[in-house]
């Protein structure tokens, strides 16, 4: 990839540092500079110039070998000090060097200013998240596939709905029926609602059983080679109920005029009021309380896109489209689907939702 445009703006800035923590501050700009799609890649880092498209990886040796399936220069070291050694030999004299503000921790910071002093660290993590926004063909590959996986899971998950099973059972169903289906692994943590429990957007599974008459939402995504989907299907257990084939028909309208509106220059925010307009003439009323949509990639939440700030969407953006009612005490239905802006319109990423309310017997 070409890393010109992390550099825009950016006076006396000729090299970006890039460096990924451990668990708790994982750096998807590594991976995104790197195009690695395996390991963990724990305390490495990367530098990057603008009139360059291979990058310098800095790894331990434990991953020497998944750096190398790259094509990437890779210099290895054995310590942290090893480390340390390297990157300080590699940006010395340099006086003002990039840095991602935005996945770096305190320490990672004052770690790279012990042992370059002199340099002066910019932000670049704006330049790096507005170029990730818009996905490179193998991108859009991977995104292709992590959707299709997730989506043909469904009829699979649904077969496991029984009467008394608990909402944390069918979560590691969900979770289980994509890895079958060629998932790297889950997105994010499966969410499944019975019931009640559905008018709760982020509800986690707990040990409530399953009964007949119950709405199940299910929120969930796969992961293949380090790119999300994220897909949510309401069905109800057994016959549906009028009200519940109702509140689905209005939050499936909402879904599809508002996807009629995307494609390249849009504003977002326009594409969001849509939905909350089509919900809003209802007696429900206010039970949409979030934004209908958020960009997707190497992160399931990648950046902003239809919420009610305004956003210019962009062909080749990765988005989602999720409005939902909820209604606390009753339930609550949510159809999100995954989507690709494109210059006249939108290419459906997940399969399409059912226009009727799936009644599971």
């Amino acid at each position: 990839m070409k890393y010109s445009s992390w550099f825009s703006g950016l006076e006396e800035v000729d090299t970006i540092l890039i460096s990924n923590g451990g668990e708790n501050a994982i750096d998807k700009a590594f991976f995104y500079a790197t195009g690695v799609d395996e390991g963990i890649f724990e305390g490495s880092s990367v530098i990057v110039t603008p009139d360059s498209d291979r990058a310098r990886m800095y790894v331990y040796s434990l991953e020497e070998q998944s750096a190398r399936k790259t094509s990437h220069e890779v210099i290895t070291a054995d310590s942290q000090a090893h480390m340390k050694d390297n990157i300080s030999v590699a940006l010395r004299g340099k006086k003002r060097i990039g840095v991602n503000f935005s996945s770096m921790t305190l320490e990672m910071f004052n770690d790279f200013r012990s042992i370059l002093p002199d340099a002066e660290f910019v932000d670049v993590s704006k330049n790096i998240l507005n170029s990730r926004m818009i996905k490179s063909d193998e991108e859009i590959k991977r995104l292709r596939e992590a959707a299709r996986i997730s989506s043909e899971a469904l009829p699979s998950i649904l077969q496991h709905l029984k009467e008394g099973m608990t909402e944390k059972e069918l979560a590691a169903d969900v979770v289980y029926e994509m890895m079958k289906a060629g998932a790297d692994g889950p997105s994010f943590d499966t969410i499944v609602c019975f019931g009640p429990n559905s008018s709760i957007p982020h509800h986690s599974p707990e040990s409530r059983k399953l009964k007949r008459g119950d709405f199940v939402l299910i929120d969930y995504g796969a992961v293949y080679r380090r790119y999300c989907s994220d897909n949510t299907r309401t069905v109800v257990f057994g016959r549906a109920e009028r009200k519940q084939k109702e509140i689905y028909s209005i939050v499936y309208e909402a879904q599809k005029k508002a996807m009629d509106m995307v494609r390249d220059g849009v504003n977002g925010k326009e594409v969001n009021q849509k939905a909350l307009d089509v919900i809003n003439s209802t007696e429900y009323k206010g039970r949409l309380m979030h934004g209908i949509g958020h960009g997707i990639g190497l992160e399931v939440h990648d950046h902003h896109a239809l919420g009610s700030s305004d956003f210019t969407l962009r062909k080749g953006m990765a988005i989602t489209d999720e409005p939902g009612i909820y209604i606390p005490g009753y339930g609550g239905v949510r159809i999100e689907d995954d989507i690709l802006v494109t210059e006249e319109g939108y290419s459906l990423l997940t399969a399409p939702p059912s226009k009727d309310l799936i009644e599971v017997s």
